[in-house]
């Protein structure tokens, strides 16, 4: 046999069976069919035990009080997608960011522009008013006769603006702003109303009570928002700038930042009401700015809507107010009321009597004491120019004054001065 034949595989001789029919069988075929038969009866034997364990376990456990647990479907979780929003922390923080929607569409931006080609000097902030495009601000922003001023929304939109009234006493202003004019579906031009800004009621304020300024910052920043408290009320300043002196009083004193560029920007409470414009801030200080009560602003609001024009009483004379380190540093007779023709160092004003004035008619001098107006006491607290307030051009009062140490009561014809 050559290396590559393989021997003849013959099948091996099995003996031969015969299955109870009579017929022949082979041996692998019997027991492949024993096999088969045990395991048939062997898994039905097991099944069959099984259950009846099963069924006596259960049983059992049913006098215990104990019960199997029923099959349970679980469910693919969903996904879902969600769009995230912040969520307040606080209820206080959820007021000032709703205040802050509220009005952010109401303020904005006052830019200042001189000269051909137009030159940007300068900007502010300021906030509508009403429906028809009034809009609230700082007289120091509007104070140049000369420039042109531009509104810009908090949209971007512009509009050009024009200075309707300059408050002659209060650092305040009123502009003017057309209504935008758009084509509709039907072709026809229809004019869009303004966002307006609510007002609120200055004379409610407290001591410690959150307030929100807005503002453009820097005159680059739009509406920029800080957050801070009152603290102070009926303060007294001499505020400077833009070539403007002038002393405000019974302002709002707040720590919340007010920039340059704040200015004419409302001071907010947290229901978004108005209740301040922001004005001034202390240089070289932390926080201590100052805005101007909303109260006094209504009436200067009210007179543009019906006359045009801010007409306020006037007195004609220059004064101070009198305290106690004045009483005795000039050996005052009293301690309160205003000293005529006296600034606050008690230091002679030239010429402090306007020629043709309701003073001068009286015949008010200098070193006059003014006591009371109308039976009310001048104090600190109840200022002069607060009293004033209260009336009209026109109107006759009588003052009591103390001249020469001794008093008398001058009848006066208050006479009125126009806002430019």
């Amino acid at each position: 046999m050559s290396m590559y034949d393989l021997p003849k595989f013959e099948k091996p001789n099995f003996p031969l069976l015969k299955s109870p029919s009579g017929k022949s069988c082979s041996f692998f075929k019997l027991a492949i069919l024993t096999i088969f038969i045990s395991v048939f009866f062997g898994f039905l034997a097991g099944t069959l035990s099984g259950a009846y364990f099963y069924l006596e376990i259960k049983n059992y456990l049913s006098q215990l009080n104990i019960e199997l647990p029923e099959p349970q479907t679980v469910e693919k979780e969903k996904i879902v997608e969600r769009v995230v929003e912040y969520i307040p922390q606080t209820s206080q923080e959820e007021a000032i960011i709703q205040a802050v929607e509220k009005i952010s569409h109401a303020v904005v931006s006052i830019i200042i522009t001189k000269d051909l080609p137009a030159i940007e000097v300068g900007g502010g902030t300021g906030f509508i008013i009403s429906k028809k495009g009034m809009i609230l601000t700082n007289k120091h922003v509007v104070l140049d006769k000369k420039a042109d001023y531009t509104v810009l929304m908090n949209d971007g939109s512009k509009f050009p603006a024009k200075v309707l009234a300059r408050d002659p006493f209060q650092d305040l202003a009123i502009l003017k702003i057309e209504k935008e004019e758009k084509i509709d579906d039907q072709g026809n031009l229809a004019s869009k109303s303004f966002p307006v800004a609510q007002l609120g009621d200055s004379a409610k304020l407290q001591m410690g009570q959150t307030v929100i300024a807005i503002g453009n910052a820097l005159g680059e920043f739009r509406n920029t928002v800080s957050v801070g408290v009152i603290s102070g009320l009926g303060r007294t300043i001499t505020a400077s700038g833009g070539g403007l002196v002038e002393t405000l009083e019974d302002v709002i004193q707040t720590d919340a930042a007010i920039n340059k560029g704040n200015s004419g920007g409302p001071l907010l409470n947290l229901k978004g009401e108005v209740i301040g414009i922001n004005t001034a801030m202390v240089q070289g200080a932390q926080s201590i700015g100052f805005a101007i009560s909303i109260n006094k602003a209504k009436k200067d609001i009210k007179q543009v809507q019906e006359t045009g024009k801010i007409s306020y009483v006037f007195l004609g004379i220059y004064y101070t107010l009198i305290t106690e380190n004045l009483k005795e540093k000039y050996d005052l007779p009293v301690g309160y009321g205003v000293w005529v023709g006296r600034d606050k160092y008690g230091e002679k004003i030239e010429d402090p009597i306007f020629p043709d004035s309701a003073a001068e008619k009286a015949e008010f001098r200098i070193d006059d004491i003014i006591l009371e107006m109308d039976g009310e006491k001048i104090t600190l607290e109840n200022s002069l120019a607060k009293v004033i307030s209260r009336y009209n051009p026109g109107d006759e009062v009588k003052f009591k004054i103390l001249r020469n140490n001794e008093e008398k009561i001058v009848p006066v014809i208050l006479g009125a001065k126009n806002g430019g």
